[in-house]
């Protein structure tokens, strides 16, 4: 049994993802093995929080090259958290905004 903290494996800051803050959407990044209900569960747990709906994405890693050899990055997957209205924020967002 996985425990919510080895699900979320950190947050995702970028521009896109801060301007999603204002309406309550946060973007984590998640073991690949991860499904909604378990990514839905574990921000529940770790941040005391009501989830509205969880949207889920496989990214592909980057090609990277050193000289004449290629090769690939890690893929990994995203997961874009939307809290319900009546919840409360999370606050470890807040001082990026």
């Amino acid at each position: 049994m996985k425990s919510a903290y080895d699900i979320l494996l950190g947050p995702v800051i970028s521009e896109r993802s801060m301007e999603a803050v204002d309406i309550k959407k946060y973007v984590f990044r998640v073991t690949r093995d991860a499904n909604k209900i378990e990514i839905r569960q574990a921000v529940e747990t770790i941040f005391g929080v009501k989830v509205l709906s969880v949207n889920t994405i496989n990214m592909q890693g980057k090609e990277k090259r050193q000289g004449v050899h290629v090769g690939r990055r890690a893929a990994w997957k995203k997961a874009i958290v939307r809290l319900k209205p009546e919840s409360k924020t999370i606050e470890f967002f807040e001082g990026m905004v």
